[in-house]
């Protein structure tokens, strides 16, 4: 294949009067062509205009009800639909490595305790599209970084992405059975103070303990270790370390085969939830509309 040097690119016209040529020439309609291209008949017999002056000559002939192509335009015409055809094929060539590929970004927490859990029926819906987890407390940046679709904690209040609420970001304690029975039972709330807390600086053991009629002070007492997520924070509970404060979705399998009990009824809420997000303008991309159909599908029949 030839290659282009830097002045020979440089005497290109603008692609924009190309596409608009090649539509005009494959209709020979300005109407028809401004249409597809969704622009007025104007600005399509403007973009004419510059690449016959860029061409320095006439590429059709307006007759009445009809236009055809100059000899000119004959010969530029299949020239530039070959073009377009290598132009789409080699980007579709190019996207199909990434078609084939799900970015995912979610919480490790949600990854590890729900999406782990559930992924393979997705998979099996889907088992040409390859799923990517990428595990981060942070927000993403869909501009700049590789990540097709996120899945993120808060108020749902992210500009220029499309948000699906999940379920809420609700919070109870939780623990062993081992640990409850060390002190004959946890039957009131005032019986968690006799028991290590794990990460007391949690702001969701204040709600909690607020909402218990607990003194908050209590917590300021016990020692500030911190795992940083819910999913080492429940292992810990499990192996009898101490009482987590967790959301109690994330947890359903542990606490269905005993391995965590919740004490009480009393679950705190504070307004956050967690969000299934992308970028608006990426909406109709079918694999994240796959995904998007899945997962809400699969919370909903939870």
């Amino acid at each position: 294949m030839p290659e282009l040097n830097a002045r020979q690119i440089s005497q290109l016209p603008p692609l924009a009067a190309i596409r608009v040529f090649e539509a005009v020439a494959r209709h020979l309609s300005f109407t028809k062509a401004a249409g597809e291209l969704g622009m007025t008949q104007a600005a399509a017999s403007y973009q004419i205009k510059l690449l016959e002056e860029r061409v320095g000559a006439p590429l059709f002939l307006r007759r009445p009800k009809q236009i055809v192509l100059t000899e000119a335009g004959q010969r530029l015409a299949p020239a530039v639909s070959e073009a377009f055809a290598l132009l789409s094929g080699a980007y579709a060539a190019a996207r199909s490595g990434a078609d084939g590929v799900l970015c995912v970004s979610t919480l490790l927490t949600f990854a590890s305790n729900w999406l782990a859990r559930h992924l393979g029926s997705f998979q099996v819906a889907h088992p040409s599209l390859a799923v990517r987890l990428d595990t981060s407390n942070r927000v993403v940046d869909f501009t700049r970084e590789d990540i097709d679709i996120a899945i993120r904690s808060g108020g749902g209040t992210w500009p220029g992405v499309e948000v699906h609420k999940l379920f809420n970001a609700d919070f109870t304690p939780v623990l062993s059975p081992q640990l409850a029975a060390s002190i004959g039972g946890v039957k009131e709330p005032a019986d968690l103070l006799r028991l290590p807390i794990l990460d007391p600086g949690d702001p969701w053991w204040r709600d909690w303990f607020i909402a218990a009629g607990l003194p908050v002070e209590e917590l300021a007492r016990r020692p500030g270790s911190s795992m940083g997520a819910q999913a080492y924070e429940a292992n810990a509970a499990i192996a009898g370390q101490g009482v987590a404060i967790v959301t109690k979705a994330l947890f359903s399998a542990e606490l269905a085969d005993g391995r965590l009990i919740q004490p009480f009824d009393l679950v705190g809420d504070d307004g956050h939830a967690y969000w299934l997000v992308y970028p608006q303008a990426r909406r109709n991309v079918p694999k994240i509309r796959a995904f998007r159909d899945w997962i809400l599908a699969e919370i909903a029949g939870r």
